[in-house]
């Protein structure tokens, strides 16, 4: 008989449903319930992609014993952290103050108030049953202990993440700004990876914002080893395990250092992040790797994560029939059988051999060099034969790889995820132009505003099967907003900043926090938790609060509303210690800190080419800047009484309230921006 998680529609609650667990879905049934009986909480978190949460279910949820154990003594809860981020931001903190790591899945015991006292991540079977009897043991003889343990740690969650990672001097630190920046610079390099690219050890995350962040340093210094840990960085994530050679897309992270031998589920919002991060990095170097990469990401994404509605899907598991990687990884047996003859030849390209480089004489393709380099030193070919024959094998292998059992996916919709990749895509068209990109990103615009949003700006985050549910979280405000301003800047619609304002007004009304500028992750019309957080540090996403810090000078520079603008500046003000100290933490936050300190440019585009023009500025990399543009009238202040004659194209460039003369040639537009960039360098 299946559980309460039958009527759910987070796939990853789904597969939950048929557990002889008696679950609970996180709400207000299963928190009741546990408060009348008396009983301790077992709060179980994870994601449908997750392999260690299958393994755990297996081992654990499916055992019958196991399962009366935890049915009699606790309330059993499972909750899908990418549906309720907001309870997985709680106690994965709760987690993290008893000392532990953290991650998926995540297994955290609450008293009947939801206070945490006890959790960890994986469990074997064995330890599990022994922990369910102990505690219960505990609860029924002294349960006023695990209260204090719970109260304790209630008491430090509150304490927030800004104090709580804010440094700790013991001596005053003269050094300000710039200096403290480049110091931290230099400590960022030191960890970097000089060999296979990244940041330290196995396991290697991608860590998008990071990469923007050193494109935008070395934009604004022309630091030629920012660039460098760019593009070597990414260069060998795209020759590796991580990155699917053959139907392209990128795994979650790699185990290894040298970005070999991915963890096989696939991410939206990495993918979405990644197509952004490749198409700058090709804006700023032209090379055609970067091109293509994007490109693979842009089909993958398209191909396998995107609805008939023109939503995102959110993931693709790593485990097919049960086996992590089974769907992606060959034997050298297999890829003969297929290729033939000519087998060997992309065999040694892609490090495929007889004992395997993953598990059981199984191989993840990876290489370690170019095309043209392997064709120059190992083969007969021409680098154009090379590139040509690599194609056809990687067909060949893609066609018996399609007809294999496919990892599970995982269908639901996330509003912030999907805002991510519709800027990736975004990004994508204004780096290569090509209108079938634009479209994606309308269509999936489109889509969050007819069915996540309601008529005052409240989003939703959360779709499935026609309806939308569960209240918006900071990062579906933040990652929106940007998404609509960069749609309005690729197409000069003015409803998309239209819209973009009015969710921000939305969410500065529910979200903002008077005392310190900052912004809680959780709307104030949503259920108290037992802590009220605020998302500060950057990680594999950026934090929520970074990503509104962005998008609110992104709107105040294209509104000229300084309300916007002073909110941003007084968030800047409260986390400066952290944002030129920490740069791998607070990569985002160091841009918005540099929009800040090098006054963004504006450039208004009016006349009848201006769309024509735009795309020609496009072509250069100019990471601080805004764009709006107009053909007929407009009611951005950006734009009035600057269309005289709408059969001629102008180009106005202003900065921090002070605009040049007006300029009608793409010539003298690139030669005013060469100079504003000058005067910026000359700033420090």
């Amino acid at each position: 008989m299946p559980n309460r998680l039958i009527n759910s529609t987070s796939p990853y609650l789904l597969q939950h449903a048929h557990n002889p667990v008696d679950w609970y879905p996180w709400g207000e049934e299963a928190l009741t319930k546990a408060k009348v009986e008396n009983k301790l909480i077992i709060l179980s978190i994870g994601y449908s992609a997750c392999h260690w949460c299958h393994v755990m279910e297996k081992n654990c949820f499916e055992n019958e014993a196991i399962a009366a154990l935890m049915n009699q003594h606790f309330i059993c809860i499972k909750v899908d952290r990418e549906e309720r981020p907001d309870v997985d931001n709680v106690y994965m903190d709760a987690v993290h103050l008893m000392g532990s790591r953290g991650g998926w899945p995540l297994n955290v015991f609450l008293t009947p108030e939801q206070l945490p006292f006890y959790g960890g991540t994986y469990f074997p079977p064995e330890q599990w049953a022994q922990i369910l009897e102990e505690l219960a043991a505990v609860y029924s003889r002294t349960p006023d202990e695990l209260i204090k343990i719970g109260k304790n740690i209630q008491h430090g969650l509150k304490v927030s993440e800004l104090e709580r990672h804010r440094p700790k001097n013991t001596v005053p630190d003269a050094t300000k700004g710039f200096d403290k920046i480049k110091q931290d610079f230099q400590s960022l390099k030191n960890s970097f990876d000089p060999i296979w690219g990244g940041f330290g050890q196995a396991p290697k995350f991608p860590m998008p914002s990071v990469y923007d962040c050193l494109l935008y340093y070395h934009h604004l210094f022309e630091d030629k080893d920012a660039l460098q840990m760019v593009t070597h960085s990414l260069e060998k994530m795209a020759y590796g395990g991580i990155h699917d050679q053959l139907a392209g897309g990128f795994a979650r992270y790699s185990v290894d250092s040298e970005w070999k031998v991915p963890h096989f589920e696939k991410m939206l919002y990495d993918n979405a992040q990644l197509l952004s991060l490749y198409s700058h990095t090709y804006g700023a170097t032209l090379d055609i790797l970067y091109r293509d990469v994007a490109f693979s990401i842009a089909n993958f994404v398209k191909n396998e994560l995107t609805s008939q509605e023109g939503a995102f899907y959110s993931a693709i598991d790593a485990d097919s029939e049960g086996v992590e990687g089974k769907f992606y990884v060959w034997s050298k047996s297999e890829i003969m059988d297929i290729l033939g003859g000519e087998g060997e030849e992309f065999c040694t390209f892609f490090q495929v051999s007889e004992v395997g480089n993953f598990e059981e004489e199984n191989n993840v393709l990876w290489r370690t060099t170019s095309e043209e380099d392997f064709a120059l030193l190992y083969s007969n070919r021409s680098h154009t034969e090379m590139h040509k024959y690599v194609v056809e094998c990687k067909r060949k292998l893609l066609e018996v790889r399609n007809n294999r059992v496919r990892p599970g996916l995982d269908d639901k919709i996330i509003t912030s995820w999907n805002a991510l990749m519709s800027k990736g895509f975004i990004d994508a068209y204004r780096a290569f132009d090509q209108p079938e990109l634009l479209k994606l990103a309308y269509d999936n615009a489109t889509f969050i505003r007819e069915k996540m949003t309601e008529s005052n700006g409240q989003l939703w985050h959360t779709y499935k099967n026609g309806k939308a549910h569960i209240e918006g979280f900071l990062d579906d405000y933040a990652f929106t907003i940007d998404a609509y301003i960069a749609l309005y800047e690729a197409t000069f619609h003015e409803e998309w900043l239209m819209e973009a304002k009015k969710i921000a007004d939305f969410a500065i009304a529910h979200f903002y926090d008077e005392s310190d500028g900052l912004f809680f992750f959780v709307s104030n019309l949503s259920p108290e938790l037992i802590a009220r957080k605020k998302e500060i540090m950057d990680n594999v996403i950026p934090s929520s609060n970074s990503a509104m810090a962005m998008s609110l000078h992104r709107l105040g520079s294209l509104f000229s509303d300084d309300k916007y603008l002073s909110m941003v500046v007084r968030m800047l003000a409260g986390c400066e210690e952290l944002i030129t100290s920490e740069i791998r933490y607070m990569s985002n936050w160091l841009q918005v800190w540099f929009m800040n300190q090098f006054p963004i440019v504006e450039l208004a585009f009016v006349g009848k080419n201006a769309m024509k023009f735009r795309k020609e500025v496009d072509k250069i990399f100019y990471p601080n800047k805004v764009v709006c543009g107009t053909s007929t009238s407009s009611i951005l202040p950006l734009l009035e009484n600057r269309l005289v004659d709408p059969e001629k194209t102008q180009v106005f460039i202003c900065q921090n309230k002070v605009c040049r003369l007006p300029t009608d040639t793409i010539a003298s537009a690139l030669r005013q921006l060469k100079l504003i960039k000058e005067d910026m360098m000359h700033l420090n």
